[in-house]
Formats: structure tokens, C-alpha cells, sequence
């Protein structure tokens, strides 16, 4: 960015992470993973990050992340067990990634609201 570029708004911020993401091959992450998170309205204002072909998402755009929003992981013999890392806990298993990220939806913390360029403290 030049100095006479505005700077980037929290919500250009988060749209331009999703590209990357859903620009993702199968090398990072199965593409059907970020497609299921993004077609809620409610998790596309969050950030998205992979890791190890899991999608995170997260409340600030900056390091530490939040983790108290639900996280799929994608099991061996098929489905996804869904959790919330910051209490540890288990939000169910389900069949499908539509489903798991639908279940993510419905659980969402108090006040979540679109991501912020910042940490935790900054929310």
C-alpha cells in the first residue's frame, strides 16, 4: 500500500482472506470445506485460516486467534466432529460438511459479530 492508498476496511480484510481460501486446491484443503463455511452469512465476516487441511475461523485477523468459534475435523471413517477449542467443547458429530458448518452456524458466541484487523483485545 502507497501512502495515498486508503487503508484496507476491516470487512476488505476478511473478503480478501475468503479469495485466498476459496482459491485453495485440494492440496490445502478439500474446497468443499471453505464453500460450506462461506455460503453462511454469519461465518464469511469471520476470518478463515488453514492448517493441516482444517479451516479455522476466527473473530480478529491478527495472531493470537480466537478459538471460541466451533472448528470440523474431518474423521477417518467419515463426517466431522465439531468442536470449540477454547472450552474444549464437543459440539456434536455429523455426516457432512454442509451439516458441520450449519451446527458451527448455530453455535456461535454471544456477540459475534464480523471480524476485526486486530487481536482479541481489540474486540
Amino acid at each position: 500500500m502507497t501512502s495515498d492508498e486508503a487503508p484496507r476496511t476491516d470487512a476488505e480484510i476478511v473478503a480478501a482472506e475468503w479469495s485466498v481460501v476459496l482459491s485453495y486446491g485440494t492440496d490445502r484443503v478439500d474446497p468443499a470445506v471453505p464453500r460450506a463455511a462461506y455460503s453462511h452469512p454469519s461465518l464469511r465476516v469471520l476470518f478463515p485460516m488453514i492448517s493441516h487441511g482444517v479451516l479455522y475461523l476466527s473473530r480478529c485477523t491478527k495472531w493470537p486467534w480466537t478459538f471460541d468459534v466451533g472448528t470440523a475435523y474431518p474423521l477417518v471413517e467419515g463426517g466431522y466432529r465439531v468442536r470449540r477449542e477454547s472450552d474444549k467443547t464437543l459440539l456434536g458429530e455429523v455426516e457432512t460438511v454442509e451439516d458441520a458448518y450449519e451446527l458451527i452456524a448455530s453455535n456461535l458466541p454471544d456477540g459475534c459479530g464480523p471480524a476485526v484487523d486486530g487481536t482479541p483485545d481489540d474486540l
